[in-house]
């Protein structure tokens, strides 16, 4: 019977893994049509407009619209991975951790839509600036390769995203008791030191620049926080109840 089970399991993962990939090749088919208009938009803005994009290899333009293609499909099949991960672990948990597992997975992709925007429109014009007047002060000629420019780009994009998702993974732990309020509040001074290295890593050597960074990393901080205290004292409330119940 276990080994029926066992088998039963890995034709599930299979199917869930098929759904994915044919989900991630539909995306990448639609990021291919894409990536053309997309970096153009990219290239259009104020600030990036006035740089030239330069190729040093017959690749390098192919392999950054691959990248872009490759890049959209990936971002738009995050919430069809947790969605399927979700579906497969759902029939061994209880209809009440089921129903509050899924808001993660909106959650969870919109904090990372949110990271993207916010790390393109305000950190990576910050760095820009700060480069451009750098390179311009010691009197370099400024000729920028497009894949040097794309891997700046990630460089900055995607920590930020990753650290958007800081309030789920708080949250999440929370709900499993690998975190309490009395844990967070103890930690708080470590967290603030690692959000405020992290801030100065991917900002300007300004002190305008790294509040800008730094600030809202902490304040998503303290929001987590928060919502991982309600969540804990919600928790704390169904225990009780049962209690008295029993």
């Amino acid at each position: 019977m276990e080994q029926e089970d066992w088998i039963l399991h890995l034709t599930e993962v299979r199917k869930r893994l098929l759904i994915v990939f044919a989900w991630f090749i539909v995306t990448l088919c639609v990021g291919l049509y894409l990536s053309s208009d997309i970096l153009l938009y990219l290239k259009s803005q104020p600030l990036i407009g006035e740089i030239k994009w330069n190729v040093f290899s017959f690749t390098d333009g192919l392999m950054i619209y691959m990248k872009c293609a490759f890049l959209f499909a990936a971002l738009f099949t995050v919430p069809v991975v947790l969605y399927q991960a979700w579906v497969f672990v759902k029939p061994g948990l209880t209809e009440t951790e089921s129903r509050n597992a899924l808001p993660y997975i909106p959650v969870a992709f919109a904090l990372f839509i949110i990271g993207v925007s916010f790390s393109y429109w305000v950190v990576f014009p910050m760095m820009m600036r700060f480069m451009i007047r750098m390179n311009q002060s010691i009197g370099a000629v400024e000729t920028y390769g497009i894949d040097r420019y794309f891997a700046f780009l990630f460089q900055i994009v995607i920590p930020m995203a990753i650290a958007f998702e800081l309030p789920v993974v708080l949250l999440f732990l929370t709900k499993i008791g690998l975190l309490t309020p009395q844990i967070l509040k103890m930690s708080r001074k470590y967290a603030y030191i690692a959000l405020t290295i992290t801030g100065s890593c991917i900002s300007p050597p300004d002190m305008i620049s790294h509040l800008s960074v730094t600030v809202p990393l902490i304040l998503l901080f303290e929001v987590s926080v928060l919502v991982a205290g309600w969540q804990w004292r919600a928790m704390q409330r169904v225990a009780n109840l049962n209690l008295v119940e029993d």
